[in-house]
């Protein structure tokens, strides 16, 4: 892990694509403004894992016959096609 000091206004490059920019500190927060190109995806590490979490919960309370009417359901629809 790379650790830097900046200070507002200041900025980090990664690659020739992205910009990182401090627009504020205060307290216990640091406001961040990113340039990236449209293709890469941007997201807050704690969303990732708790979008994660839920994904495997679900997993986990799914039960045959809700798979075997999602498969139908989508086999019907691909016939509509």
């Amino acid at each position: 892990m790379l650790i830097i000091s900046r200070k507002i206004n200041e900025k980090i490059k990664i690659g020739d694509d992205i910009e990182i920019t401090i627009i504020s500190i205060d307290k216990n927060q640091v406001k961040i403004g990113i340039e990236a190109p449209k293709k890469i995806s941007i997201l807050r590490s704690e969303l990732l894992e708790n979008v994660k979490e839920e994904n495997i919960k679900a997993a986990k309370n799914i039960d045959l016959e809700t798979l075997k009417e999602i498969k139908k359901a989508i086999n019907e629809n691909k016939s509509l096609r």
